[in-house]
């Protein structure tokens, strides 16, 4: 393993200020305006940046096809295979189970389309740009972007919920459901990527952009040696000042990008994609278009062996459980109401009572508050997991990082310890643990 010790850094994150420029923490994502159809609007949401939300303001999902151990899961283009019809057994698509085992609560279990509710497009409804229109296998009519049928989630309460997947690569389940958006507002040579501290600015072929604060508005100060590690990145000639995209002249016919007015680099020394490691070097920042809120109290933030992770106020890492069952609808199972059986197989062998001591809930304190939607504080029925009723006996209030509880390992005995990170099946992203690491680019790495 490699350890990265970052202490001042730490004490930067924690302010809620965490490897960011260029997105003072009111700044939202801008994105291309493009025609939608009636009803459909676009919000901004705190880590998905914009998404497309139907006219209750309820976020927009798909679910692309996809290649498993077993077989094919999701929706290829232009069909929809999330029906009414409740699946019953495992699909084998996930190695050691075999298909054909009986799925639980069969009594309970909701279709695919009850927990993801087709948008609905009215029967005389027309293309418009990238918004298509298919027919379901009932006959109805469905919305479809770029080919792919929508959905929205039964888990979305609130406009702004984007609980029901993310594009996130870390906490992204196997055959999940993504959220669909507009194009962020960006010249051609970026993109934006979903990770823990916000929206992240990288060029086309996925490596980091970087803002020095040695430089001014507009201006650039990296000159002669600093540039042999700091690659400008640079602007095309025919390319035009936009809204928040201006160009830095660095010499006559040499054209830099700006983004709100920070000029742009690259970090020579970057080895892997989305890296937020230049931002270790000091003056030196990652571009986010837009980032989430701090850190709510009591939680921290913590240098482990393996990365920095979000810890609670006694320096123990945090973990959020992962949960898709192996069925051919893949729904989740790691919500509050769903199945608890999955997720006692894995902290419990089965045992509630040894679940409940290897892997505690992080509890709330009876004055705790979050004022993002990111984070939340529920009540819980702690052995099943699901959500109390008002008042019920033996309840517990529990933090919760979107909408699921959160937990830290028993065998995790000093500050930095991370033992039970990818506790579970396929590394813990099928079934299992994992912590809330903060820095996407390193959180697994080994030497």
């Amino acid at each position: 393993m490699r350890s990265y010790i970052y202490s001042a850094l730490l004490g930067v994150m924690a302010a809620g200020h965490a490897f960011a420029a260029s997105a003072p923490a009111a700044a939202k994502e801008q994105y291309v305006r493009a025609p939608m159809p009636p009803g459909i609007q676009v919000i901004v949401t705190e880590l998905e940046g914009p998404v497309f939300a139907d006219a209750k303001g309820k976020t927009i999902y798909k679910w692309p096809y996809q290649s498993l151990r077993g077989g094919y899961v999701g929706d290829e283009k232009g069909r929809s295979t999330c029906t009414n019809t409740v699946t019953t057994t495992s699909a084998g698509l996930f190695s050691p189970y075999p298909p054909g085992l009986v799925l639980p609560h069969l009594d309970t279990r909701p279709s695919c389309a009850a927990m993801w509710p087709p948008v609905t497009a009215p029967a005389d409804a027309k293309p418009v740009d990238k918004w298509t229109v298919i027919t379901r296998p009932d006959g109805a009519k469905q919305w479809a972007y770029d080919g792919q049928a929508l959905y929205t989630s039964v888990l979305d309460r609130q406009p702004g919920d984007v609980l029901g997947g993310t594009n996130r690569e870390q906490l992204k389940q196997m055959a999940g459901r993504y959220p669909v958006g507009p194009a962020p507002k960006i010249p051609p040579g970026f993109s934006v990527v979903t990770t823990f501290n916000g929206r992240l600015l990288v060029n086309a072929d996925g490596y980091s952009v970087y803002a020095s604060d040695q430089d001014g508005p507009d201006k650039s100060n990296c000159r002669g040696a600093c540039e042999d590690t700091w690659k400008p990145v640079l602007a095309p000639a025919l390319a035009r000042a936009d809204g928040e995209w201006t160009i830095v002249e660095r010499a006559a016919g040499v054209r830099q990008w700006a983004f709100r007015k920070q000029p742009l680099y690259t970090y020579n020394r970057d080895i892997t994609l989305y890296s937020q490691q230049g931002s270790d070097v000091p003056g030196w920042s990652n571009v986010y278009t837009q980032r989430v809120a701090a850190l709510p109290k009591p939680f921290q933030l913590i240098d482990t062996q393996k990365g920095v992770a979000v810890a609670d106020a006694k320096g123990r890492a945090v973990y959020a459980y992962l949960c898709s069952d192996d069925s051919l609808d893949q729904l989740s199972c790691d919500y509050p109401g769903s199945p608890s059986e999955y997720r006692i197989a894995i902290c419990g062998g089965g045992n509630v009572e040894r679940c409940l001591k290897k892997w505690p809930y992080v509890i709330a304190d009876a004055d705790a508050r979050s004022d993002n939607k990111l984070w939340s504080v529920i009540e819980i029925e702690p052995r099943s997991g699901r959500l109390a009723t008002a008042g019920e006996a033996g309840a517990i209030r529990v933090w919760a990082y979107r909408g699921s509880p959160l937990y830290t390992y028993a065998d995790d005995i000093e500050p930095g310890d991370v033992r039970g990170d990818q506790v579970g099946e396929m590394y813990g992203q099928r079934n299992g643990f994992m912590v809330l690491w903060v820095r996407d680019d390193f959180s697994h790495s080994e030497t």
